[in-house]
């Protein structure tokens, strides 16, 4: 459901069509000084009593035009309604036959009712209905788009009626007939353009007729539903109390005689499903009165359906339907807790806040005012049904076929929404009201129950026949609420709410056979969890001696066992297996399933649970290894020690003030963790004088080692040069002094360089680059022509600020985020694998994605904050695709170092800089104003790119989330769409030094020439952030190459690389570096032509775009020839792009790592 096609509420109108951005509105003199009208003070007054701001006013206004009836379209239902009712009087009257002779009925239709056991006695007959009522929302004109349902109550006449009808379903059964004789009638005539069956609120007991307008536009304008109802005063409603027995066990069982003296169980649901007919009117009648002269009831109606229709709370069985919202908000009027004079925004509050603080699950309401002493009381309804709220009359109960578990999900969706509305911060219109909750996204782990007729056994084992006979035989009613149960209290400390999909079954031809129990395909469980104890691996239960411990076996079954704890008590307890911390999420997981299977007889195979199916991206190696948050631990650790020993190393002339990490992995939010390496020299060149490792051409490129950066900020000293130069000078000592002090003090193998020192420690790499606190500011000073000194940034400064400042800040603030929430590692890692998988990793920077993925925490409403990467992933798709980048920042408050007044500020000023902004604007407490991250890339159509592979990816991804009954492969939203590039480079897999970090692993893998190992110490120094395709992308997007149609001198290509194997000429360590400095100038190179897009985590492609104008036909200049040839057009010479040129020159540079070039020549023409 979604108003306004879908996007912002109030977006829809607000910008021209070329604009996009929005813009102010222009007022003349005269109207902006007009004063204030006596409403326009009184709303005034009230706006600022209530929203937050004037804006929520507007957008809740905006919105209710939006879903409220058009005039136009009223007349036009009216007339329908009209044209319905002289219909009815003209259908024909039948013969009196018995209930079980329905050969009078004609082959084109069938009884809409499960007629389970068959044989029932009675007699029916059709006569013309006695007359016919509209109930329900249209007349009171609280019906919301986008679904009109008129309800139309049909009086069946007292003469077709018997005796007993209220006995075993022979009511139901009437019902069914005299619907069905109608619905063969309607079938034949023009008016309908479609006339079918469904269950009310899919109940089985009670099928209604929907009718449809002709024509297709007209078809979907409104739903007349048709209710047939008995006579008033046909029943005595004493036979319907709760207590009550209508359903006799030997009629259901089909035995000729019933049991000598036993009881007959009490069947309330069967009894209230009657009475709910009888009621129609006089629940019209309430609620008509309850509305009239209270303007601000309808507007508050239609917040609340919306509320709950983005909740997916609105339909199916046992749902918290509009109907009852209307009778909740009369009753809260009937108990003063709403008053007439309320608005629309009001009745919401009040009606939420009354859900978040009531359980009618433990202590139900009624709208019954006289209490009559001979009606059953609120105690008979709390034994008879799991959540209580009754009606008028004091007969019917409003929630009788809601589950507790259900009702508790309204209460903390409620509770929520209050926090929401009350949270200055938050934009609480389109987070409650614009914003769906799928359970995929709104539950931290979900799971499919795919087989529902299991359930049957499940009636069985808990001998649930009383029931089965209260519900018609619909073994998924009456199993559920014991199912949900069960699970509550299996998973009691673990979770804050357990809850399940409403079972729904939609409409049918009126030729068909009526839907079995089994039709409403797979039931859906959700479960939310309490962070802290989701992934406990012990349940303690009570002491051996305890007569609770008996209680506690019998639950848990045979996983129960005695055990000793520290304070040497012996209790009875479970202790669940699980040796990773991704399989510690998974305990739920084994609980479901091992209760499911104990007490009601479901086994595994019909449990579909999708918790952690997309964690298998960010898994490399054995399945056993995890999911590699041990060995991010694992680094963080050798790094903590690493810090420690420089902190306190001996003999530096000043001393370390700090040390910060700025490598992904030091943050929990590496795609795939560093795992200690050792080198195998056989693998390897050695270069004997300088104690170096090269790799070999012969063998496979060895794998690639991370260098994990750290910063190591020195302390300040007059002694420091105030020159630039010197300070890169001062700064090359201290790296030398530093990787000798580590090599003396703690045997540390260290590789020093000018503007960093390696450090080879516990099988891991460390950079350790030296940080001067004014070196920036140094850099910053430019001297006038005037011969005056002035600062202003520049190029080198921001990137050093960038990489000793803001970099470490960032780094340290989500390492901390990850304490908090312990899924926000595995969320980032999993984001930055599929905009990988997507080739747009050099597009998009990690860093930029972190903040999005901590976005989601820090900001999660309308939702909790995740509790499983998986449900975090879902959300930062969600969040790429839906957020408004054109007209808002996107604020990540980190550290909550922003109050109310900033996030104003920055929302001002964005509004007012927009154009000089980068299109995805994120700000953060340490920088408000230049989003440092997203200011070179991503650009405006890489962003439109992102956006739609997101909203597609989702889609994919909940559709067979949703769909247990299919296969579930979801990486397929990780394998990139390639038929979008003009030309893919296909790379040789040996050559590729990330290879097995594919998404879909490759079958056979190569020896890389190192092996796991953490203890080594004394070694030749391993070849460090090596990738050859790096480096080939680097030289496709930087290069000159040879002149491309011979027009320019030749590159010296050996003195570069030999691309065969890539091995390295004059000994120069070019490949550790990759490429230090380019020999000859790099405007000319490929860039100009092409965009390059490489997946790298062991992408086996890389896919190439030409650029749009480097096709268009150049005048000719001896200047700009390279890659180009000439051709004539028009008599004139012009340059074009020599493409067979270029393609060859892409093969021939990766000589050895391209394996085949692909071009699509469909994709382009010269």
């Amino acid at each position: 459901y979604s108003p306004a096609g879908g996007g912002a509420g109030s977006g829809k109108r607000a910008a021209p069509a070329g604009a996009g951005a929005l813009q102010p509105a222009k007022l003349s003199r005269a109207e902006l000084y007009k004063p204030p009208t006596s409403e326009e003070l009184s709303q005034l007054k009230e706006t600022e009593d209530l929203f937050h701001s004037s804006l929520l006013r507007l957008q809740i206004e905006e919105l209710l035009k939006e879903v409220t009836l058009k005039e136009t379209k009223k007349k036009k239902i009216d007339a329908f309604l009209y044209e319905i009712n002289s219909l009815l009087s003209a259908i024909p009257e039948t013969p009196e036959t018995e209930l079980t002779d329905q050969a009078w009925l004609p082959e084109g239709v069938k009884v809409p009712f499960l007629q389970v056991p068959f044989s029932v006695k009675g007699r029916f007959r059709f006569l013309s209905p006695a007359e016919l009522k509209v109930v329900g929302s249209y007349l009171l004109g609280t019906c919301i788009k986008p679904e009109i349902n008129v309800d139309v109550a049909v009086i069946m006449p007292r003469e077709i009626f018997q005796d007993k009808d209220n006995l075993n379903q022979r009511y139901h059964r009437k019902r069914a007939l005299y619907l069905a004789h109608i619905a063969q009638h309607f079938s034949k005539e023009k008016l309908f353009g479609s006339v079918k069956f469904a269950y009310m609120n899919s109940n089985h007991l009670k099928p209604i007729l929907l009718l449809r307008p002709q024509g297709s536009k007209d078809e979907k304008m409104v739903t007349v539903r048709l209710h047939a109802c008995p006579a008033p005063g046909l029943f005595k409603p004493s036979r319907f109390y709760p207590s009550k027995n209508n359903v006799r066990t030997a009629w259901f069982m089909e035995q000729s005689t019933p049991k000598e003296g036993a009881p007959e169980p009490p069947t309330p649901h069967y009894n209230n499903s009657i009475l709910c007919d009888t009621v129609l009117l006089s629940h019209l009648h309430f609620l008509s009165s309850a509305a009239a002269d209270f303007p601000g009831m309808k507007d508050g109606l239609a917040l609340l359906k919306v509320w709950l229709n983005q909740r997916q709370l609105s339909k199916g069985l046992g749902c918290f339907s509009g109907f009852l919202v209307s009778m909740l908000v009369a009753y809260l009027l009937m108990k003063r807790k709403i008053v007439k004079m309320m608005s629309g925004y009001q009745v919401l509050r009040s009606t939420l806040q009354f859900l978040a603080t009531t359980d009618l699950s433990v202590m139900g309401i009624s709208l019954a005012k006289d209490v009559d002493a001979s009606l059953p009381v609120l105690d008979d309804f709390h034994q008879a049904f799991e959540v209580v709220f009754v009606d008028p009359s004091g007969l019917v109960n409003l929630c009788a076929d809601m589950t507790a578990s259900k009702y508790h999900q309204v209460q903390f969706e409620a509770k929520r929404s209050m926090e929401i509305l009350d949270d200055r911060t938050v934009d609480g219109f389109q987070v409650l009201l614009m914003t769906t909750k799928p359970m995929l996204r709104a539950f931290d782990h979900v799971f499919h129950l795919k087989h529902v007729s299991k359930l049957q056994g499940t009636c069985k084992k808990m001998q649930l026949l009383n029931e089965l006979m209260d519900r018609g035989g619909n073994y998924v009613a009456a199993a559920l609420p014991f199912v949900v149960s069960l699970l509550t209290r299996g998973l009691a400390r673990r979770v804050l709410l357990v809850t399940h999909s409403l079972p729904q079954i939609s409409e049918w031809p009126i030729d068909a056979e009526p839907p079995k129990h089994k039709d409403v395909g797979p039931l859906t469980f959700g479960l939310l969890f309490v962070p802290e104890f989701a992934a406990g691996t012990l349940e303690k239960g009570p002491q051996a001696d305890h007569p609770e411990a008996l209680d506690f076996r019998t639950f848990w079954g045979e996983k129960s066992e005695l055990r000793r704890f520290q304070d040497g008590s012996i209790c009875e307890a479970v202790v669940w297996q699980a040796d990773t911390i991704c399989q510690k999420r998974l305990i739920p997981e084994q609980i479901v399933r091992h209760l499911l299977k104990l007490h009601m007889d479901i086994p595994e195979s019909s449990i579909c649970y999708t918790g952690a199916l997309l964690e298998s991206v960010i898994r490399t190696g054995q399945e056993a290894s995890g999911t590699g948050e041990e060995a991010m631990v694992s680094v963080i650790c050798s790094y903590d020690d690493l810090s420690r020993k420089l902190w306190n190393l001996k003999g530096l002339p000043l001393t370390v003030t700090a040390v910060q990490g700025v490598h992904p992995a030091l943050r929990y939010t590496d795609v795939f963790p560093p795992i200690p390496m050792k080198p195998i020299y056989s693998f390897h060149t050695r270069i004997r004088t300088k104690h170096l490792l090269l790799p070999s051409e012969e063998k496979p490129c060895p794998a690639y080692i991370a260098p994990l950066k750290i910063v190591c900020h020195m302390e300040g000293s007059g002694q420091w040069p105030q020159d630039k130069e010197a300070i890169k000078r001062i700064k090359a000592a201290f790296h030398l002094q530093l990787a000798e002090l580590l090599q003396q003090q703690h045997q540390l193998v260290c590789r020093p360089a000018v503007t960093h020192t390696d450090v080879y420690k516990d099988g891991y790499v460390f950079r350790l680059q030296v940080a001067y606190h004014r070196e920036p500011l140094i850099l910053k000073e430019v001297v006038t022509p005037e011969g005056m000194l002035k600062y202003q940034d520049t190029e080198e400064s921001r990137q050093l600020e960038l990489e000793t400042l803001h970099l470490p800040y960032l780094t340290s603030s989500l390492h901390g985020l990850q304490q908090q929430h312990p899924v926000f590692g595995s969320t980032c890692r999993l984001a930055k694998r599929w905009v990988s998988a997507q080739l747009l990793s050099d597009n998009i920077s990690e860093e930029c994605v972190d903040l999005l993925v901590a976005f989601l925490f820090l900001h999660p409403a309308p939702f909790t904050p995740p509790s499983s990467p998986q449900v975090g992933f879902l959300r930062f798709l969600d969040l790429l695709a839906t957020f408004d980048w054109k007209n808002n920042p996107l604020i990540v408050n980190l550290n909550a170092g922003l109050t109310d007044a900033d996030l104003t500020e920055i929302k001002n000023k964005f509004v007012a800089a927009r154009s000089q902004l980068p299109i995805m604007f994120i700000a953060t407490p340490k920088d408000r104003w230049s989003s440092m991250w997203t200011q070179e890339r991503p650009s405006v159509q890489i962003l439109q790119r992102l956006l739609v592979l997101a909203s597609e990816s989702l889609r994919a991804l909940e559709e067979q989330l949703m769909d247990p009954l299919n296969s579930q492969d979801v990486k397929m939203v990780f394998r990139p769409p390639l038929d979008f590039y003009d030309v893919l480079i296909h790379l040789n897999p040996n050559q590729i030094p990330r290879h097995l970090e594919g998404v879909d692993r490759p079958l056979k893998s190569f020896s890389r020439g190192v092996v796991k190992n953490s203890t080594a110490v004394k070694i030749l120094f391993p070849v460090v952030d090596y990738d050859p395709v790096q480096c080939y992308l680097q030289e496709l997007r930087e290069m000159c190459c040879r002149s491309w149609s011979d027009q320019v001198a030749v590159v010296p290509g050996r003195l570069w690389v030999e691309m065969k194997g890539w091995r390295l000429n004059q000994g120069r360590a070019l490949a550790l570096g990759c490429l230090a400095q380019p020999l000859f100038s790099t405007q000319d190179a490929f860039s100009d032509l092409a965009l390059f897009f490489y997946d790298k985590h062991g992408g086996e492609v890389i896919a190439v775009l030409w650029k749009p104008l480097s096709f268009q036909p150049q005048p000719f200049k001896v200047a700009s020839m390279k890659g180009r040839m000439v051709t004539t057009l028009n008599n004139e010479l012009v340059c074009i792009p020599n493409v067979e040129a270029i393609l060859e020159d892409f093969e021939v540079l990766g000589e050895g790592l391209v394996k085949s070039i692909e071009a699509r020549t469909e994709k382009w023409t010269i």
